[in-house]
C-alpha cells in the first residue's frame, strides 16, 4: 500500500508589547528590529492540510526546509505557539470520547404522577456525583410511547456521557407542552408540569444544578447548606457515598448525628 505524509499548517496571530523610554520617529522605525518585546499569542487557526507521497525509491520522506515564522531570538513566542498547538490537539483528541458509567453507581428513583400517568425517573451518577444516565418508565402508555421514552432516555444518557452539559438539555426541554400535563403529585418541589419532559428536566435541574428558579416550592434548609466542604470529615464521607440528586445537597437535613447517643444492650436473662 502507498504511504502518505499529511502536513498541517497553522496561522498564528500574536501581539508584541515594547516598553520604550522615549518615543520618536527613530524608535518607531526600528521597532521591528528590537528583541526586547513581550510576545502574547492571541489565536492559532488551522489553515489547510497537504498530502504528499513518500519517495518511492527509498521510502523516505522528501525533506522540506522548515520555515520559521519567528526569528531565533524570539524563542518565547515559538514555545508559546507550540504549547497552544499541543493544547488544541489534546482537546481535539479528548473530544468525542465517551466516559462510561461505573458498574456500581449511585442514583435515585423519583415517582410522580402527572395527570393520571405515573412517571418513574431513574438516575445514575458518576463517583463525583455528576449525573451520567437516566431511565424513564411510564404507566398507561402503549408500547410505542414506552419504546420512544426508553430510547429518548438512552439518547440523553449517551449525550451526558459524551460531555454534553446538562444545562443544554434543560434549556431545550423545559417548557415543552404536550399531554399528559397538569398537576404533579409525589414531588415535593414541582407542583405542575406542561409535559413529561418538562417535569423530568425540571427535576434534574433542581437536583443536580440547584436551579431554584424552576422549582415551585422553596428548598427546606437551604440556608444551612453553605460551605459544606469546610464541614467535618463525616459530612465529606456522606457526600461521597450518598446520591447527590437524592438529597439535593441537603446533607445536614438528611443526616442524623448519633455520636452523642449511648445505647445500652442488655441480654435476656
Amino acid at each position: 500500500m502507498a504511504k502518505y505524509l499529511v502536513e498541517t499548517y497553522y496561522t498564528c496571530t500574536f501581539k508584541v508589547n515594547h516598553y520604550l523610554d522615549d518615543i520618536n520617529e527613530t524608535e518607531l522605525k526600528n521597532l521591528e528590529k528590537r528583541d526586547d518585546g513581550k510576545f502574547e499569542v492571541l489565536d492559532v487557526k488551522l489553515d489547510n492540510r497537504k498530502t504528499k507521497n513518500l519517495d518511492p525509491k527509498n521510502n523516505k520522506v522528501i525533506e522540506n526546509k522548515k520555515i520559521d515564522v519567528v526569528s531565533n531570538d524570539k524563542t518565547n513566542t515559538s514555545n508559546n505557539l507550540k504549547d497552544i498547538i499541543k493544547n488544541k490537539e489534546s482537546i481535539s483528541d479528548s473530544s468525542g470520547k465517551r466516559f462510561s458509567m461505573p458498574d456500581r453507581r449511585k442514583g435515585y428513583i423519583q415517582k410522580a404522577t402527572i395527570g393520571d400517568h405515573k412517571v418513574y425517573l431513574h438516575t445514575g451518577e458518576y463517583e463525583d456525583g455528576k449525573i451520567g444516565e437516566i431511565f424513564i418508565d411510564t404507566s398507561k402508555e402503549g408500547e410505542l410511547v414506552k419504546a420512544l421514552m426508553n430510547n429518548f432516555a438512552i439518547a440523553i444518557s449517551l449525550g451526558l456521557q459524551y460531555g454534553v452539559p446538562l444545562d443544554e438539555f434543560i434549556s431545550a426541554f423545559v417548557g415543552t407542552k404536550f399531554e399528559p400535563s397538569g398537576k404533579v403529585h409525589g414531588n415535593d418541589r414541582i407542583l405542575s408540569a406542561s409535559s413529561i419532559l418538562d417535569y423530568i428536566f425540571r427535576e434534574l435541574a433542581i437536583s443536580y444544578q440547584n436551579r431554584e428558579d424552576l422549582a415551585h416550592t422553596p428548598s427546606i434548609g437551604a440556608n444551612d447548606n453553605s460551605n459544606l466542604d469546610d464541614q467535618n470529615q463525616l459530612l465529606k464521607i456522606v457526600k461521597d457515598i450518598t446520591s447527590k440528586g437524592f438529597v439535593r445537597n441537603n446533607y445536614k437535613k438528611n443526616l442524623v448525628d448519633l455520636s452523642d447517643v449511648k445505647i445500652n444492650l442488655k441480654g435476656k436473662k
